[in-house]
């Protein structure tokens, strides 16, 4: 019994100190520190439970079609997910995201090495919804369902696509020649 209350007090202790640390401001919240390896260990657990538990949307059919892939791409450069996570590109080439992005905490992941450990429905799943307490927003307002589709399939694929083919499809395709439009020709003035 005697135990029992020590274990008791000493909980009670440590919940108290916890919520001393937490809400007294001793945690450092800052994105130039590192969370505690407790604090990032918990992040990653609730996060991947919570996206293994609501990703439950099926692939439509077709989704991974070459047409689709490509249209993934233009979605992915459109929609700004290049800011972030980059474009695919040969290994000796310099980073392509923008700037404001290598001060996201935790860092946006490689989606070339993301893609062959995810499914379908949990890269859906995060596209369109985004995650809390990171800088992945959700993108359920900013495109239809389709295109996310479309970009789930372009990421699933990442890993063998080639920055020549990811420069194809994204290119913006040359404006169409203005018609010329003819002179006005002079009219002769009546004769007086």
């Amino acid at each position: 019994m005697r135990i029992l209350a020590v274990i008791g007090a000493l909980a009670i202790i440590g919940a108290i100190a916890a919520a001393v640390f937490f809400f007294g401001g001793y945690y450092n919240v800052a994105a130039t520190e590192p969370d505690l390896a407790i604090v990032h260990w918990a992040l990653v657990q609730i996060r991947t439970a919570s996206i293994d538990r609501h990703a439950t949307d099926n692939p439509p059919a077709g989704y991974d079609d070459p047409a689709k892939i490509q249209e993934g791409a233009r979605q992915y450069s459109v929609i700004g997910c290049v800011n972030c996570h980059g474009v695919p590109m040969a290994p000796e080439s310099p980073a392509t995201w923008a700037k404001f992005s290598e001060g996201l905490h935790p860092d946006p992941p490689g989606l070339k090495e993301l893609a062959n450990v995810v499914t379908p429905a949990q890269l859906y799943w995060v596209i369109k919804n985004g995650i809390n307490m990171t800088g992945m927003p959700s993108f359920a307002g900013a495109a239809k369902d389709e295109d996310l589709w479309s970009i789930v399939a372009f990421v699933k694929k990442l890993p063998i696509i080639s920055e020549a083919d990811y420069k194809s499809w994204t290119a913006t395709p040359p404006a169409p020649s203005p018609t010329p439009v003819p002179a006005p020709t002079a009219t002769p003035e009546p004769s007086k």
